[in-house]
């Protein structure tokens, strides 16, 4: 069996919060009016085309051609789509910061825009415990997509059952564990240091 050595971390509700909600309850304040607009206007699923490489440009103007009486809130997504990260996720940045200390290997394997993520990077010293970070808007792969694991292994230098990766959405879990990677399905940060401590990479 081989050793790992090596952790790979996601980073939307990994190492930071995400929800389209922190922004947009700014600026919709009744309730109802706010969940039909993360539900059927700006939701998840259409933002996942920017983290699959389409710009933010063409998104919004079509978003808008749709639905032109959302056409403010639309253009705030693009122009605010930061507010939609709040913060760290509690605990896991203290771990970033062990596994560092430990001259562990860490790399990132991210569902991100690449608009978004040169808004996001340059103001996160976070990453720079990182040897690489893929970045799905970038290379227009997305996970759980095989071919990102792949393409990940190739770029990072890792043997199959090197690294651990570590993220909070099932499928991508699944998939890590069939393409070259050990995975910990993540839900918080406590349960993640145990796995990394019963690993000996943590101590």
């Amino acid at each position: 069996m081989t050793k790992i050595t090596t952790v790979v971390f996601d980073v939307g509700k990994v190492l930071f919060e995400w929800d389209l909600r922190y922004l947009f309850a700014k600026l919709i304040d009744d309730t109802d009016e706010l969940e039909y607009f993360v539900t059927h206007i700006v939701t998840p699923e259409w933002h996942y085309q920017h983290d699959a490489g389409r710009s933010l440009e063409d998104m919004v103007a079509e978003r808008i051609t749709e639905f032109p009486q959302y056409a403010d809130l639309i253009r705030a997504y693009a122009a605010r789509i930061t507010e939609t990260i709040p913060g760290p996720v509690a605990g896991t940045h203290e771990i970033v910061g062990e596994l560092a200390h430990a001259n562990i290997p860490l790399f990132v394997i991210t569902n991100f825009g690449a608009q978004f993520w040169e808004r996001f990077r340059p103001a996160q010293p976070i990453f720079d415990h990182f040897d690489d970070i893929l970045v799905s808007g970038v290379e227009k792969l997305m996970k759980p997509d095989p071919a990102i694991y792949a393409l990940a292994l190739e770029r990072f230098g890792l043997q199959s059952g090197e690294a651990i990766f570590i993220d909070d959405n099932h499928d991508n879990v699944v998939s890590a564990r069939n393409n070259g990677f050990a995975a910990h399905y993540f839900t918080d940060a406590a349960s993640l240091r145990t796995e990394l401590v019963a690993l000996n990479i943590l101590r």
